[in-house]
């Protein structure tokens, strides 16, 4: 209680237009989990070359991206009670030394030429396992070391590295087909990750173990009965199920509309979906000044209609430009519209809780993806491509107005 007390009194302290890059802690988990997401880009391109090069054959890179996909769907809600009984800073510890034992023993394996097949699906189910167990991780110690007020230019700082590292995708991946051997990725990632590993060891204890108590269907079951408790965090997420499904059709139609509607080759291409993290990195730059002048229930319901205006352009896009009108609008706007809400979660969550709130609303979110993106193929296939992105931005129009007739739009 005095923790909670005390913490309280420093956020009342803290202005939101202080800095974050004073905060120590925030510059720790900022450093380690860059070197991480630079070093998992540089495997998540590596291992489908690798099995396409041992295979040649398309079904085994979709298969590996389809296993990368299982571990948040299936563990992340079991992952958040597990990060709520451990000491965050050892748990992130021993999530990034993990991922470094598999890639340099995948290294090995491959140098020797070892490696089998199954031995790529095996690890990129772990190592994608244990990058949410950092993430959920984050998330948590993120909610003990920065004050509430400066919780939104937290989150916005992590979205821009994120969306600048994916802008850099087509440069990562130059990188990597010029190293003298496509298993020399996994090396490089793994040293990247020992880095961060050495810069994690550097940030003070955030936590100290809870007692524990209950057994672990128990700690799950609190973190449910938290959920259910919060009905704005509650309502929000079942509202978001939604809002990747329209997001979901949207992605799959793109490149599609692309490549076979207005002809672009591989390299225009890649320039044009650049426009979408243009967007984010605009996004992630707005949505602190945003939440200071506008509440944030507000500000994540226009998002959601503005969403639907970006889908909307597709149906009529006749050209490159409207199609990068298109994708800059939705970086934009779902950037605003995520940073929201990780931080009203993280803002409503009490800190005990945190993990598990951010694995069960984690594997909620994802509810609808896969069957929005299934459908909008044999839509496409009877309809055109055009009836998707219609689809996608009547669904957005529908969820805006149920949202603004629903207690969120007051949120402060």
């Amino acid at each position: 209680m005095l923790v909670n007390q005390t913490k309280t009194l420093a956020n009342a302290k803290v202005p939101q237009h202080a800095s974050i890059w004073r905060n120590r802690p925030f510059l720790i988990l900022f450093c380690s989990s860059t070197l991480l997401a630079c070093g998992s880009k540089v495997y998540e391109l590596a291992l489908p070359l690798i099995l396409y090069d041992m295979t040649q054959s398309p079904v085994a890179m979709t298969t590996m991206k389809s296993i990368e996909f299982l571990p948040n769907l299936l563990l992340a809600m079991f992952i958040g009670v597990w990060v709520d009984r451990f000491s965050k800073k050892r748990w992130s510890q021993w999530m990034v030394f993990g991922q470094m034992v598999l890639l340099f023993l995948l290294y090995g394996l491959s140098a020797a030429g070892q490696a089998q097949v199954v031995h790529y699906y095996v690890a990129g189910f772990f190592l994608m396992a244990m990058h949410y167990g950092f993430h959920n991780a984050r998330v948590s110690m993120l909610k003990q070391v920065v004050p509430t007020p400066l919780l939104t230019s937290a989150n916005a700082h992590f979205s821009f590295m994120s969306t600048f590292i994916e802008i850099m995708g087509p440069a990562i991946t130059g990188f990597v087909l010029l190293l003298a051997s496509l298993h020399a990725g996994l090396l490089i990632t793994g040293i990247a990750y020992l880095l961060a590993l050495v810069a994690i060891s550097f940030l003070e204890k955030a936590d100290a173990p809870p007692v524990q108590k209950a057994g672990f269907w128990q700690d799950l079951k609190a973190g449910w009965i938290e959920l259910f408790r919060n009905q704005a965090l509650w309502r929000i997420s079942l509202l978001v199920i939604f809002l990747n499904a329209t997001s979901g059709m949207y992605d799959a139609m793109i490149i599609f509309f692309a490549k076979d509607h207005l002809h672009l080759d591989t390299s225009t291409l890649g320039l044009v979906l650049s426009a979408a993290g243009i967007g984010g990195l605009v996004g992630s730059s707005l949505v602190a000044s945003l939440r200071r002048r506008f509440p944030i229930g507000q500000l994540m319901g226009t998002t959601i209609l503005l969403l639907g205006f970006s889908y909307l352009l597709m149906v009529f896009a006749s050209s490159t430009w409207m199609l990068c009108l298109s994708l800059f609008l939705t970086g934009l706007f779902s950037t605003i519209n995520s940073v929201c809400i990780w931080t009203f979660r993280q803002e409503t969550t009490p800190a005990h809780l945190i993990g598990r709130i951010s694995g069960i609303t984690g594997s909620i979110f994802k509810l609808g993806i896969v069957f929005s993106i299934y459908g909008s193929g044999f839509m496409t296939v009877s309809f055109g491509p055009w009836a998707v992105f219609l689809a996608a931005a009547v669904g957005n129009a529908l969820i805006f107005f149920l949202y603004r007739r629903l207690s969120l739009w007051r949120l402060a």
